[in-house]
């Protein structure tokens, strides 16, 4: 099953790569088209890192009762 990780490591070339390649079949220079894909790659990084954080899943998982064994 593919997890919102799995997605966001995809979708980092393709937004780098198929947006730099859209901007230049537009007519756009490529000095100018690489940084434009590279800030939207970068968007979905920080989103991945910053918004919807790994350690969100992890906290669900954890219950409220302590440990049976614990001193």
């Amino acid at each position: 099953m593919t997890g919102y990780y799995d997605i966001v490591l995809g979708l980092i070339p393709v937004a780098l790569i198929g947006i730099t390649a859209a901007l230049l079949l537009v007519g756009l220079s490529l000095t100018s088209a690489v940084p434009i894909g590279a800030f939207v790659a970068m968007g979905i990084i920080g989103h991945a890192m910053f918004v919807n954080t790994p350690a969100d899943a992890s906290d669900e998982a954890q219950s409220a009762r302590p440990p049976m064994n614990a001193d």
